[in-house]
């Protein structure tokens, strides 16, 4: 069994992949960096603030090809201002097949 030293029920992975998002029954996408991710969350910033409690469509774009992309329903839980930019918590909910 793998040890890790965070209490979480799964090991975040940090990353830097492009990903898009959008809000549900919008065709509008914005862009964002996938800064971290876990079975049961992900991490990300943008340059616009999003409400917690919203729910969002997001695609991540592995740096490999040989990764397919993710994509996943999440529900934002917090969100950071951090130098211009905000830090966006969110829970996965389901994933897009």
């Amino acid at each position: 069994m793998l040890e890790h030293e965070e209490r979480r029920r799964f090991i975040r992975m940090q990353t830097q992949c492009k990903m898009t998002f959008r809000f549900p029954q919008s065709d509008e996408e914005y862009s964002a960096t996938c800064r971290n991710l876990s079975g049961a969350g992900v991490m990300f910033t943008t340059d616009r603030p999003i409400e917690p409690g919203k729910a969002l469509e997001i695609r991540i774009e592995p740096v490999n090809a040989v990764t397919p992309p993710l994509e996943a329903f999440v529900e934002v839980l917090r969100v950071e201002e951090r130098d211009g930019e905000y830090a966006i918590a969110a829970e996965i909910k389901g994933i897009k097949s």
